[in-house]
């Protein structure tokens, strides 16, 4: 099959993670909608890198500063009306707001009740 960039949806996100007392662990978002936990992404805005929309998304779901490292595999699956969805990962961490690379960023909303209701540190397992 072949897919028509008008039948594609791209997204991008991050994998944010951190170690606490010696415990890897990942930030993780609840969607009520779906009543799952997801890593934070969304879709990109027009004129936006694959890159920025990732951080922008990161940081209006979550509330972190986050700086991109390492890529991870891009994830395509249906969505309705005959479209692809691909989003676009990074494994990522938080960095604080007092850094140069934090402060030059532009200031981002906060995503709404409906779309995130909680945040939370989770553990691998």
């Amino acid at each position: 099959m072949k897919v028509e960039p008008t039948d594609v949806v791209l997204a991008a996100g991050a994998l944010v993670w951190r170690v606490r007392k010696g415990e890897l662990q990942v930030l993780a978002v609840h969607r009520p909608r779906y009543d799952d936990w997801s890593w934070p992404k969304g879709k990109l805005d027009l004129g936006e890198t694959l890159p920025a929309c990732a951080v922008r998304e990161v940081a209006e779901e979550t509330g972190k500063v986050i700086e991109l490292g390492q890529p991870l595999p891009t994830l395509r699956y249906p969505i309705g009306g005959g479209k692809v969805k691909i989003v676009r990962y990074w494994a990522a961490h938080v960095i604080s707001p007092d850094t140069p690379a934090a402060i030059a960023r532009e200031a981002v909303k906060e995503a709404s009740k409906n779309e995130i209701d909680s945040v939370k540190w989770l553990t691998i397992e």
